[in-house]
């Protein structure tokens, strides 16, 4: 199967099971059909048949723990020494996994050698600003943008709206992460 056509299947089973399949599943069943693929044809070698899907792999999970241990080291700069222990364990159940899932969808639609010139952005927004970090590629283009708002929904206190944005629809559309209840009183700024 050709790489682009892998890489095209990876992305729509990624967006159109989200929390369903992971990323990871996916490519593993695509990785062993081009592997059953690629013995069958004599001019395929030993190492290209299997060292570099293992390698293309230990790449990508590289990148997502490394953009993992980011996304927890902003987060929790943005929440600041106010927001951050109250709603710690919270994030750190419901949010943080679904930050996973979203960084997985990333590192799938690129190859291993790609992943190394991903950069994830240092400074989360403050005061009121939703940014807590956004992954960029290597002209500074942002790929994916982490988000979280504050919603007060009539009568209903005030809760924190994590999503993200991706590049494909330029940034337009929501994708919810889960979302935290503060309390009826207004919470304080990001960073305080």
């Amino acid at each position: 199967m050709p790489a682009w056509l892998r890489k095209s299947l990876v992305v729509l089973i990624s967006i159109f099971t989200f929390g369903m399949v992971s990323p990871a599943q996916a490519n593993g069943f695509l990785t062993t059909t081009d592997r059953a693929e690629k013995s069958a044809s004599a001019e395929t070698s030993y190492y290209d048949t299997f060292d570099s899907p293992l390698d293309e792999e230990a790449e990508r999970d590289k990148f997502i723990d490394r953009a993992m241990k980011e996304a927890e080291m902003q987060s929790f700069q943005k929440f600041g020494k106010k927001i951050g222990p109250v709603i710690e364990d919270e994030f750190r159940q419901t949010i943080l996994p679904n930050i996973e899932k979203a960084i997985e969808m990333v590192a799938v639609q690129y190859p291993g050698e790609r992943l190394n010139s991903l950069r994830i952005t240092e400074m989360p927004g403050g005061g009121e600003s939703e940014k807590i970090f956004h992954i960029t590629d290597d002209n500074g283009k942002d790929i994916i943008r982490f988000h979280v708002r504050r919603d007060q929904p009539p009568k209903d206190g005030f809760w924190f709206n994590f999503h993200y944005h991706t590049y494909h629809d330029s940034f337009q559309t929501h994708y919810e992460l889960g979302t935290i209840f503060w309390a009826k009183n207004t919470p304080p700024k990001w960073k305080s």
